[in-house]
C-alpha cells in the first residue's frame, strides 16, 4: 500500500450463522472495543448503539469512532433460521483485515463469512 493515491481501505465483513451475541447491546459493545485492541485503531469516544427498524428490519446497529474514521456494525436476529452481523471498517491507517475477520467470526462464532476489501483513493 505504498501507493501515492492511497486514503485509506475499506473491510466489509458478512458474518451468518452467529451465536445469540447479536441480540446483545452489551456483548456488540465488548466485541467493538476488543476489535479496536485487534486491529490497533484508537477509539474516539464511546460505542453508539441503537436498535431501531420495524418488523424483520428491527435489529442492533452500532458506530465507533476511531481516530482514523469509523466502524460500524449492522446485527440480524430476526431471520429465524440464522444470525447475522455485518461489520464495515473503513481507516486511512491500514489493518489487517485478515485479523478482523477471524476475530469477528470467533467472537460471534459464526459458521461462515464473505469478506469485501478494498482501497479508497
Amino acid at each position: 500500500m505504498g501507493s501515492e493515491k492511497f486514503w485509506g481501505k475499506t473491510a466489509s465483513i458478512d458474518l451468518h450463522g452467529c451465536n445469540d451475541y447479536v441480540s446483545s447491546p452489551e456483548k456488540i459493545k465488548e466485541f467493538v472495543i476488543k476489535l479496536c485492541k485487534e486491529i490497533d485503531m484508537e477509539r474516539h469516544g464511546d460505542v453508539i448503539i441503537d436498535r431501531f427498524g420495524d418488523g424483520k428490519l428491527e435489529g442492533w446497529s452500532c458506530l465507533q469512532f476511531i481516530e482514523t474514521s469509523s466502524i460500524t456494525c449492522h446485527f440480524d436476529e430476526q431471520m429465524g433460521e440464522t444470525n447475522r452481523a455485518f461489520i464495515d471498517i473503513f481507516s486511512c491507517k491500514n489493518f489487517d483485515e485478515n485479523k478482523a475477520v477471524q476475530f469477528s467470526k470467533k467472537f460471534f462464532g459464526a459458521d461462515d463469512f464473505v469478506l469485501r476489501c478494498f482501497i479508497r483513493d
